[in-house]
C-alpha cells in the first residue's frame, strides 16, 4: 500500500510528519496515529456525524468535516481541532475549564450515552464561533441551529437538549440580536 507524508496542526500543536497510507480515513489516523479517540466512528458512511472534527481556515472561519469518509491526506497542512482540543488545561495538563458549549451540554444533560456528543460539540462550537464573528439575528436563530446540528444523529435524547443548550449559550454570550 502506498504511503506518503502527512503533517498538520492538531489541537494547536504541529504534528510531526508521518508516513500514512494514501487511503487511510482521518478517523483512523486520529485513533491509531494520535491516540485521539474522542471522535467516534458511528455509521462509517458520513451520515451520523459522530466523527466530525473542526477545520480552521486562515481567514478565521471554521467548518465541521466528517472524518469517516474523508481521507487523512485531505487534512495535510490544515489546522484541525478534535473534541480533545476544546477544554482549557492547566500546567499539569488537567482540564481546568470546559468550553462554553461543553459546559452547557453538561449543565443541560444534553447527552445520555455520549457517543454522538463530540460531533454535536464540534458543530455547536463552529456555530458559536461564526456568531462571534457575526451575531445572529433572533429571527434566524432556529434555522442557524438547525443548519449546524440538524444532520447529526442521536439515538438517545431526541435532540431537544442539544438545541436548547446551544440556543442558551448563544443568548447568554450576547450573540443573538433583535431582527
Amino acid at each position: 500500500m502506498a504511503k506518503r507524508p502527512l503533517q498538520l496542526t492538531l489541537n494547536g500543536q504541529t504534528v510531526a510528519s508521518a508516513e500514512v497510507a494514501d487511503d487511510l480515513p482521518m478517523i483512523d489516523y486520529l485513533h491509531e496515529y494520535q491516540n485521539l479517540t474522542g471522535s467516534r466512528l458511528g455509521c462509517g458512511q458520513g451520515i451520523c456525524h459522530a466523527c466530525v472534527v473542526i477545520v480552521d481556515h486562515p481567514d478565521g472561519s471554521s467548518e465541521q468535516v466528517r472524518t469517516c469518509i474523508t481521507g487523512a491526506h485531505w487534512f495535510d497542512g490544515k489546522r484541525v481541532r478534535t473534541i480533545e482540543g476544546h477544554a482549557t488545561r492547566d500546567a499539569k495538563g488537567e482540564v481546568s475549564a470546559l468550553n462554553p458549549i461543553q459546559q452547557k451540554f453538561v449543565e443541560r444533560f444534553a447527552f445520555q450515552c455520549s457517543y454522538c456528543a463530540p460531533g454535536f460539540v464540534n458543530a455547536a462550537t463552529v456555530l458559536l464561533e461564526k456568531a462571534q464573528r457575526q451575531p445572529l439575528k433572533k429571527s434566524e436563530l432556529e434555522s442557524a441551529i438547525e443548519d449546524s446540528l440538524g444532520q447529526h444523529i442521536c439515538r438517545c435524547t431526541g435532540y431537544v437538549r442539544y438545541y436548547d443548550a446551544t440556543r442558551e449559550v448563544l443568548s447568554d454570550l450576547g450573540l443573538v440580536r433583535e431582527g
